[in-house]
């Protein structure tokens, strides 16, 4: 049974984050270096930092992020179709390596930045232009010095799951 509820209250959600975004764009090295992950990101869902390119290519938006998670939405189309009439792979690798990314990233103080070294994504059933609403939702696992793992999930509205995934990330002063 759907939660018409939550669905109404994700979508509603999203349009007054959209409301508040800037034009898509990057920040500077310096300021990279000047601001801890935590506060770049805050920056990002408060509108005082530019969003990121890719999430205006893909569609997607963030909807919270705190210390060690980080919570993406967006809605698959029939512009992240491939070939065989399904939503492209990629559309859910790339929500799931955001949210994953940004959740190790909020966990860095100033002057520290990550790579991702691997990301391993287990699909389990496809989307399409009717799945509606679906968020990735990526939480720590550890940090250190050099490497930091986390873990992700992306589900609909009404809890379905339709990917996870794992990634391993390099950590390198900026």
């Amino acid at each position: 049974m759907e939660d018409n509820s939550t669905l109404e209250n994700w979508v509603a959600l999203e349009a007054e984050i959209r409301a508040k975004q800037g034009q898509p764009g990057c920040v500077s090295r310096e300021e990279l270096r000047t601001r801890s992950g935590m506060e770049m990101l805050s920056g990002i869902g408060d509108g005082t930092a530019p969003h990121p390119p890719i999430a205006e290519l893909i569609g997607f938006v963030a909807i919270s992020v705190e210390p060690g998670l980080a919570v993406f939405q967006g809605t698959p189309g029939f512009q992240h179709y491939n070939p065989s009439g399904a939503v492209h792979g990629g559309y859910a690798a790339t929500l799931l390596d955001t949210a994953v990314g940004c959740a190790i990233h909020s966990m860095l103080p100033a002057g520290k930045g990550f790579t991702t070294l691997e990301l391993k994504v287990n699909y389990i059933r496809g989307m399409t232009d009717k799945t509606g609403p679906v968020r990735a939702e990526g939480k720590v696992i550890t940090v250190g010095g050099q490497v930091a793992v986390a873990e992700g999930r992306i589900t609909d509205s009404n809890g379905k799951l339709y990917a996870f995934a794992t990634t391993t990330c390099l950590i390198f002063p900026i």
